[in-house]
């Protein structure tokens, strides 16, 4: 068996993004209570800051993306976008339950289920930052044509292939994804039987995941600056800011992963793969509630519906406690112990 079965005590296995880590063919490997329960502390610290987050924002931009302005191709991108990052902060619940019992309860179909999930959250929403970059670079490079042929519904058909794409990758978390009695704890875990398995979902995962997308987004926003400077279209540094945001915002959030997982299969670099894997899945799930900031937060109509709400939510308050002091006041004057006048 490739993949060793790292029970509760190994904190390694409890993040869904990838959960393998081949030490030996035969038992799992223990690790002392006192740094796991250090590690798992802070991984579920991590995982409920991240889902709060995550939410939240997310929530946020499919309430305003959704109901609240004119729909538009961006408007599609960013609904799709926070969909997929509101996916995966909704299910992990499951993660942090799974930390923190250090026992796997759900049963195995929702073991495979939510590996797949999560998955699919990975690949839609980097498909759907490279659609958004290749969107921006069109109507940048070719405005006349974007402007004749770009539409809503070429957008929707553009995101339900994204989705599919993304589910036909994220089809062998479910297969390979199994769960086990150990130390009387349930352990959701990969049981890759080959070692030729295992290279091969992790190099998929590295190429369609990250190297071809990163490098089509750099092209993109490299294309988009040249446009921008040759044109003097912008009026100031702005653009170049957010572009410059937008890649290295990516490349943090996703190049730690997948280093990572590239380097456990030398099993040389054992000693420092579980550690690695918790920073680098951590980042990769903190880009859940990354992307509305980056992405939707940024546009003039976000902007201006979030300024609305904010500012209605502080008149309410304010009527709130303005209602609450006088109907205080007016109790105190009636009752003779204290003066009415505010």
């Amino acid at each position: 068996m490739d993949s060793a079965v790292d029970g509760a005590s190994n904190y390694n296995d409890y993040y869904d993004y990838n959960n393998t880590y081949p030490l030996t063919p035969s038992a799992p490997t223990e690790v002392s209570p006192s740094h796991c329960t250090v590690m798992c502390a802070l991984l579920a610290t991590a995982s409920v800051i991240i889902m709060v987050l995550g939410i939240a924002g997310n929530g946020l931009v499919i309430w305003i993306a959704g109901f609240k302005i004119k729909k538009t191709v961006n408007t599609v991108w960013y609904l799709s976008l926070a969909v997929s990052d509101f996916l995966f902060c909704a299910f992990l619940p499951l993660s942090i339950v799974y930390i923190i019992k250090g026992d796997w309860v759900f049963g195995r179909f929702m073991c495979k289920f939510t590996s797949f999930i999560l998955f699919l959250n990975m690949f839609s929403s980097i498909f759907l930052l490279v659609i958004i970059s290749i969107d921006r670079c069109v109507v940048v490079m070719f405005p006349v044509w974007a402007q004749n042929k770009r539409s809503i519904r070429r957008a929707w058909v553009m995101v339900l292939l994204a989705w599919v794409l993304s589910a036909l990758l994220s089809v062998p978390a479910a297969i390979f994804r199994h769960t086990e009695i150990h130390n009387s704890k349930h352990v959701c875990y990969y049981n890759f039987t080959h070692d030729e398995e295992h290279v091969a979902v992790v190099v998929c995962r590295f190429i369609f995941g990250f190297v071809i997308p990163f490098l089509i987004i750099i092209i993109c926003y490299v294309l988009i600056i040249r446009k921008l400077k040759n044109n003097q279209m912008a009026r100031s540094n702005k653009p170049f800011t957010v572009m410059t945001a937008l890649i290295a915002a990516f490349f943090i959030c996703w190049m730690p992963y997948h280093f990572f997982n590239l380097l456990e299969l030398n099993l040389k670099y054992a000693s420092v793969i579980p550690t690695g894997q918790i920073i680098g899945s951590t980042l990769a799930s903190a880009n859940s509630f990354m992307n509305p900031i980056l992405y939707a937060f940024m546009g003039k109509d976000f902007k201006r519906k979030c300024y609305a709400l904010l500012s209605k939510i502080e008149s309410t308050l304010e009527e709130e406690a303005r209602s609450t002091l006088r109907g205080t006041s007016i109790t105190y004057s009636g009752d003779g112990k204290l003066s009415s006048t505010v």
